[in-house]
């Protein structure tokens, strides 16, 4: 695991090494371990390093035989040992004993299409010298980042956007289509971030840049929801349970100690039996909970770790974080709008006490429809179109503010956008009041939903539509983005087992009403862990990893709204209307819940605090000089430098 960046020049140009050192020391979170660099004529590379996988020789960046190919590599390749036994079999030679290597000898066979042979999460860096290209690859799911930025002739990447914000050529402006979608979605789009210009690579795809012939982007992988018939449910759900068995025992592969993140739930609690067996010792789990009851899963985690005989850490999280938020919001990268990213920075934190590795459960509510949304989208699909229709009218003949009126209007609408509507947290209607004329102009001239709408649009069942939307963008840009960060801003490697491309693959063909029965979600999979887990685990009702944030905004915190959203350097932004923002703070409590929306305006404000206030028009060329950066980015780099 590690943080990776780089420049490339299509002209040949010199690339100025301390611009790649000033990269990597924004990277250094994500690996203290150590940083390597390759130059050559038009090119620089560098990475920090994260030790997982051969601790020894397993320095990047690597090259193949004859320094041809390098390559610097974020993840891990869970089947790297079959790919070299096939590598070597074929005249290969390896230096190391890493995961890294099999990646450049794949290319040196099969150019991009190397991705295909990888089982694992990654963004990698491929730079060939003999043809003077770069390739550059993210994994199938978006476990792991990796964005970019043409800048002329020139292109640039790392595994977090911090890092190319250190360059002179990236300009910080506001990317108005990210930011309509962050209202409307919590996150910034899956090809865009926040900043105009620099994108994100999509999870399945490759960019490959080449002297004389531009840069291109091709995907290389989908997933397909084409349900399987004449199998049995006992033949699926056993088929199911090898794969997982498989795919958790390739994730404990590793050099140093691991553990895993237990919420009580069945995802978690499947992967941590299937650890269990594996290894036959007990696993080290962690938790985190609240003092608020309605929020509080710790007893759930206590109860699974006795029953699988874990050595179970837990953690109460009180309402004192606002110590926290500004290092929160510079490791999530971007402004953000889940807050559970706060008990997941908590957790991080805990398990990075005791170990290297966690794996985690996340994956399990999109593959297998366990998410509430999916039941309630059920029930409201059930309505004829003469139903929707009088709902419709009825909404629109009702006041704005009356009670039932927002219900009848989402009931209305048609299937698709009704779900998208779900899920949307601030409407046109909210965002016209609480952004300037001129920012609500900008925003408005982009569809949010409009890669999601098209996804609803295709055929097949209607639970297997909503699924293919979670997977190809909530999963990536919201739970696995926030599990990254999270757990990169402590040095600690979450894996996510149940989003090996095989059991995605797989899960995919399962019939949707193995995965919806009854009102039961999850139908399959709890087929599958029978007889692993307690019958109280498997039957335990669906609960989400949430903080209560809005209680905190009405009680301890509530202040902070106030103190940030309305002082004078978030004035001076001119983007949001200051009335409206005071109407929405004004009295916390009565009124719409404060956690998602407000959290959401506070982690603008608080990115844009960390990376555009006072931000200098250029990076030093000497990697040495600190003095240019932001607070947190300052911090960052002096222990980079200090290492």
């Amino acid at each position: 695991m590690c943080g990776i960046a780089g420049i490339v020049d299509l002209d040949g140009g010199p690339v100025l090494e301390g611009h790649v050192h000033a990269m990597c020391a924004a990277l250094r979170h994500r690996g203290p371990d150590g940083e390597g660099v390759y130059l050559a004529p038009g090119v620089g590379l560098g990475m920090r390093r994260l030790s997982i996988i051969d601790l020894l020789t397993g320095d990047q960046p690597v090259r193949n035989e004859d320094g041809t190919a390098w390559v610097v590599f974020n993840g891990e390749i869970y089947n790297y040992k079959e790919l070299r036994r096939d590598l070597e079999g074929r005249g290969h030679r390896f230096h190391t004993s890493s995961d890294t290597e099999s990646i450049v000898h794949l290319y040196e066979d099969r150019g991009q299409a190397c991705v295909e042979a990888l089982r694992g999460m990654f963004g990698f860096a491929v730079w060939d010298q003999s043809r003077k290209t770069l390739l550059l690859a993210r994994d199938r799911l978006g476990i792991k980042p990796l964005y970019y930025t043409e800048m002329g002739r020139r292109l640039a990447f790392a595994s977090e956007l911090k890092a190319l914000l250190r360059l002179p050529e990236v300009e910080a402006r506001i990317d108005w289509r990210a930011f309509g979608s962050l209202l409307s979605t919590l996150y910034t789009p899956a090809d865009q971030s926040i900043v105009e210009g620099v994108k994100k690579l999509e999870p399945g795809h490759v960019l490959v840049a080449q002297a004389g012939r531009g840069v291109r982007v091709e995907r290389y992988w989908d997933v397909r929801f084409e349900p399987a018939t004449g199998r049995s449910e006992a033949d699926l759900a056993d088929e199911l349970r090898g794969l997982l068995e498989e795919s958790v025992r390739l994730h404990l592969v590793s050099d140093v100690p691991l553990g895993a993140f237990l919420s009580g739930g069945i995802d978690s609690s499947s992967v941590v039996a299937l650890m269990s067996r594996s290894t036959g010792r007990p696993v080290k789990t962690f938790s985190i909970g609240f003092r608020d009851a309605d929020f509080d899963e710790t007893a759930d985690a206590r109860g699974v770790a006795r029953a699988l005989g874990t050595d179970h850490h837990e953690k109460i999280l009180e309402p004192d974080i606002a110590s926290i938020l500004e290092e929160v919001a510079f490791h999530l990268d971007e402004p953000f709008g889940d807050s559970s990213a706060i008990p997941t920075y908590m957790v991080s934190k805990l398990a990075a006490g005791h170990v290297k590795v966690v794996l985690s459960g996340d994956g399990g509510d999109e593959l297998f429809a366990g998410y509430d949304r999916y039941r309630s989208e059920d029930r409201d699909r059930r309505h004829g179109p003469l139903e929707r229709w009088a709902m419709g009218r009825l909404g629109r003949m009702m006041p704005r503010g009356m009670r039932g009126r927002n219900r009848l209007l989402h009931l209305s609408l048609p299937d698709g956008r009704r779900y998208l509507n779900r899920l949307t947290l601030y409407e046109r209607a909210e965002k016209r009041q609480i952004l300037r004329p001129d920012v609500f102009d900008e925003v408005a001239r982009h569809d949010p939903w409009f890669r999601e709408a098209e996804r609803l649009s295709r055929g097949g069942h209607w639970l297997s539509r909503l699924q293919d939307v979670d997977l190809t963008s909530y999963l990536p840009l919201d739970i696995l983005t926030k599990v990254d960060r999270m757990s990169m801003a402590h040095s600690l490697e979450a894996r996510v087992p149940l989003l090996d491309h095989k059991v995605v693959e797989f899960a995919a063909r399962i019939p949707p009403e193995l995965l919806l029965r009854g009102g039961r979600s999850k139908h399959i999979l709890k087929r599958a862990m029978t007889g692993l887990l307690p019958e109280s685990v498997l039957e335990k009702p669906k609960r989400g990893f949430a903080i209560p944030l809005g209680r905190w905004f009405r009680g301890p915190l509530r202040d902070l709204p106030r103190d940030l959203l309305l002082s004078e350097r978030s004035r001076r932004r001119g983007i949001f209307d200051t009335a409206a923002i005071e109407r929405l703070l004004a009295d916390p409590t009565r009124g719409r819940d404060l956690d998602l929306p407000v959290w959401t305006l506070l982690s603008f404000e608080l990115w844009c605090r960390a990376f555009l206030d006072g931000r200098p028009a250029a990076v030093a060329s000497n990697h040495g000089d600190v003095r240019h950066l932001a607070p947190m980015e300052r911090n960052e780099a002096r222990r980079a430098l200090t290492a």
